[in-house]
């Protein structure tokens, strides 16, 4: 997977803010107002993390196939083919990365 989620993202996603080290495997709790979490927190945090990113995949898959912003506005301000162009684009992009 190019974006696999790890104990890091899960430690920001359950505990914003807190003060930890990880080293290699090793969770270091340095924060006093947090409790830590626990091992099966972070891997169900872990899971989580990736099955919300891996769902999202069409959407980012979408806006790297849409046209720039500013080929939309000179579309607009043409009009005309321009603007129809922009739209069959739009619907193809949308086909070949549909929703799950």
């Amino acid at each position: 997977m190019a974006n696999e989620m790890s104990t890091t993202d899960a430690l920001q996603s359950l505990k914003p803010g807190a003060e930890w080290v990880l080293r290699g495997d090793v969770l270091e709790w340095l924060d006093g107002s947090q409790t830590e979490p626990t091992a099966l927190e972070l891997s169900n945090e872990v899971t989580r993390l990736q099955a919300a990113h891996d769902a999202a995949a069409y959407a980012r898959d979408r806006q790297a196939a849409y046209p720039s912003v500013q080929d939309c506005i000179h579309a607009l301000l043409d009009g005309g083919d321009t603007l129809t162009d922009l739209q069959a684009l739009r619907v193809a992009v949308k086909s070949a990365n549909p929703k799950p």
